[in-house]
């Protein structure tokens, strides 16, 4: 797919703000950057999506995350990527410029879903049954920790500083073309005859405009004002003070990034049918199909919802649409720490956060010989962590 390049330093003539609040300021709920980062208290975090939801009334909730359910409609068919959250969307009703842009300023309004994940692996080589060397990689933890709360300053009510904009005319991407090109007469960062770039309602009127039989309109929501390789650069040292020799990957992952509406063609249903995918990568007449799909289909990748982490103001000076990247890693390191030397493999919430906060809790079941066998097993697992880190762990063996 196009990546569309990040301008978030410039502001789009055709942006539009899809949180809006008339009469209120967000200037209130603006972290700058300071030298001295101070700590989050937990009560101050953005409540979780699936509790926001269940008390919001239904006349003021935003469109759900699994944006599926709000926005059906009624010839409309919608294929679902369960791995990153990429959604396809088949009507008949979206080959007309209006509803197609009505359907992507709602998709607009949904956020992407980043996560920062932590894998640690290491190799062991081992004598199979015969007598041959065998190896195997098993994964010491895979910790994940969502960062779309942190994406708005009300989390409850869904308000944001996200954007809808076009893409700029000197960016190369798919514009009803099978390959990535730049508007006609631009050349690299330079326009020749300062045409205005097409707002996108006129890129939905080319959109329905076009006579090709396998076309698609594509809308990319992306995280921007994200510091990555500064988070990257404090977790990798934040695992490594733990003594742990595996091999360390830390990355960002973007969920729920990609939207794409196909027109109404029976070809277009088959290729996103999962049954029908596996057949042909079973048989490999993918070989011969992708080619084909890849010539015929036309594309429309123009359109991007962006949702700022933090963005420059006028002064020049960096504002957080709730905080900064220091403070998020104040916030959420110990937690991290924790579930790393407890080897766990999965995406940690606040129950996780609150737990690396407090104190162990005491343990008393009524029964001493319970008790004392609770005990021991915690002071044993206390041990093992101490010995770890001093020792190392986690490496190849």
């Amino acid at each position: 797919m196009g990546k569309p390049s990040d301008l978030s330093a410039s502001k789009a003539a055709d942006s539009v703000s899809l949180h809006s609040n008339v009469g209120e300021s967000s200037r209130n709920n603006i972290h700058h950057d300071v030298l001295d980062t101070p700590e989050i208290s937990i009560d101050d975090l953005p409540p979780n999506y699936s509790e926001v939801e269940s008390l919001l009334p239904p006349a003021i909730r935003a469109p759900p995350l699994n944006s599926t359910e709000a926005l059906m409609m009624e010839d409309g068919t919608v294929f679902n990527d369960s791995n990153y959250g990429a959604q396809y969307w088949i009507a008949k009703s979206l080959e007309y410029p209006d509803a197609l842009e009505s359907h992507i300023r709602k998709l607009a309004a949904i956020p992407p879903r980043p996560y920062i994940k932590l894998v640690g692996t290491h190799t062991e080589t081992r004598r199979n049954d015969k007598d041959k060397n065998e190896t195997t990689t098993v994964v010491d933890f895979d910790v994940s920790v969502e960062l779309t709360p942190y994406l708005y300053y009300d989390a409850q009510y869904h308000k944001s500083w996200n954007q809808l904009r076009t893409v700029e005319n000197f960016e190369k991407t798919k514009r009803g073309t099978i390959f990535r090109k730049r508007a006609p007469g631009t050349h690299q960062n330079i326009e020749v005859g300062g045409n205005p770039k097409p707002t996108l309602t006129e890129w939905c009127h080319r959109y329905a405009a076009s006579h090709a039989g396998l076309k698609v309109f594509a809308l990319h929501r992306t995280m921007i004002g994200f510091n990555e390789e500064r988070v990257k650069s404090q977790l990798r040292t934040l695992v490594n003070n733990t003594n742990y020799r595996g091999h360390l990957k830390v990355e960002l992952v973007m969920k729920n990034s990609l939207v794409e509406c196909y027109n109404e063609a029976r070809t277009n249903h088959w290729r996103l049918t999962t049954w029908i995918q596996t057949v042909f990568m079973v048989t490999l007449l993918f070989i011969f199909s992708w080619p084909y799909l890849w010539l015929r289909t036309k594309r429309w990748e123009v359109a991007i919802s962006e949702w700022p982490f933090s963005r420059l103001t006028e002064a020049g000076a960096k504002e957080y649409v709730s905080i900064s990247e220091d403070q998020w890693y104040n916030l959420w390191a110990r937690a991290i720490s924790k579930a790393v030397m407890e080897k766990r493999q999965k995406v940690l919430d606040q129950a996780d956060l609150r737990r690396s906060q407090e104190p162990e809790p005491s343990l008393d079941t009524g029964n001493y010989a319970v008790n004392g066998a609770l005990g021991l097993f915690r002071a044993g697992v206390s041990a093992m962590n101490e010995v770890n880190r001093q020792l190392g762990w986690g490496g190849d063996c």
